[in-house]
């Protein structure tokens, strides 16, 4: 009786390990929450006549939280769902106009779709990955300043613009660590190829590439369904 009974016991303790060790297993359910900084690299255009030659902008950085929902569709391969809070942007004269300080702020709502292939296996203590997803990015609440209108309007009403919303490809590349059987840290980089345009109400526009480089870390929970 006692040789069953440690049998059993043996059995089910060993059960528990590989499903308890098998992290990101397929069917695993996979949240974070963390923090994620967007820096654009900006390639801006010129503002059409009659603004001055070389009237560029730059864009500033920010800092929000950062939110996703993943899933795993095989031992190997996920997909994940990123979202958060709108990023504000500070824009800037730049080119002909650099060092005329602040000209605009503008939101910015990206949530996006990746698909991911993990690499070793899915009980591995690190586990880096790679990512390939599409972006929405919405623009909103896009508000000019005084030295907006001084540029664009001199002597006239205040100058306002929007930005067009635009999808694009994103980039990823990171990787996880383990803390224990559901808790694990995560990291990653996320480069996307974004152009937008700004159309103001003096009648012109302004093409722009911002290519936001994104960092992020993050703390996540691992578990099987709902």
């Amino acid at each position: 009786m006692n040789k069953t009974v440690k049998l059993l016991a043996l059995a089910a303790a060993m059960t528990v390990a590989s499903a308890a060790s098998a992290q990101q297993s397929t069917g695993t359910w996979l949240g974070t929450v963390g923090v994620n900084k967007i820096t654009p690299k900006v390639d801006s255009g010129d503002v059409s006549a009659p603004a001055l030659p070389g009237t560029k902008t730059d864009v500033g950085s920010d800092t929000k939280p950062r939110f996703t929902i993943g899933y795993m569709l095989t031992d190997n391969i996920s997909a994940e769902l990123d979202l958060g809070l709108p990023y504000k942007h500070e824009l800037s004269g730049a080119g002909s106009i650099q060092g005329t300080g602040k000209l605009a702020t503008a939101e910015v709502l990206p949530p996006t779709l990746f698909v991911q292939y993990r690499f070793l296996n899915a009980d591995s203590l690190f586990r880096p990955y790679v990512g390939v997803g599409f972006t929405y990015a919405m623009f909103q609440k896009e508000r000019g300043s005084g030295q907006l209108t001084a540029i664009l309007n001199t002597g006239g009403p205040g100058a306002t613009f929007k930005l067009d919303d635009k999808a694009a490809a994103s980039f990823q590349i990171g990787g996880t660590y383990k803390i224990n059987e559901k808790w694990f840290l995560d990291a990653s980089v996320i480069k996307t190829k974004l152009k937008t345009t700004a159309h103001y109400s003096t009648g012109q526009t302004q093409e722009v590439r911002l290519d936001p480089l994104a960092v992020n870390f993050s703390i996540g929970y691992a578990f099987k369904g709902f």
